[in-house]
């Protein structure tokens, strides 16, 4: 048998590809789902204090009025909304058979990059109070 010569990578690495915004987007999407199971913990410990008591919920809601745990909130709410325009294009693509080409997958990708910051914004905005009621 003979010795591989060749130390080359076999497969492609991030520092031999040039960042576009599907990468990214491929990339936030896996990140934002495993993020979101652990947003899920937090929504479960909410629920969990709901279910023990006025003690144990005053308690949570207490930690949650933190301007630090706000910027958490923001942050899975940014997740999710990355998650779901993402989810959306996986169902356009699958369904509809559209969007595959360069072009439109590029542009695709900034819509959702674009859409999970508009729909977090609108989020922060009802939840401060801003959302004009």
């Amino acid at each position: 048998m003979s010795e591989w010569t060749d130390r080359r990578p076999l497969s492609p690495h991030l520092q031999v590809w040039r960042w576009h915004p599907t990468m990214l987007t491929s990339i936030l999407h896996r990140v934002t789902g495993a993020a979101n199971y652990v947003a899920l913990l937090g929504v479960v410990v909410w629920l969990m204090a709901a279910a023990a008591g006025p003690q144990a919920y005053a308690t949570v809601q207490g930690l949650l009025g933190h301007p630090l745990v706000w910027i958490v909130l923001l942050g899975a709410v940014l997740g999710l909304s990355l998650h779901i325009a993402s989810g959306v294009r996986h169902l356009v693509w699958d369904f509809l058979n559209i969007g595959w080409s360069p072009r439109a997958a590029n542009l695709g990708s900034w819509m959702i990059l674009g859409g999970g910051v508009v729909m977090t914004a609108l989020v922060a905005l009802h939840a401060f109070g801003m959302g004009g009621r």
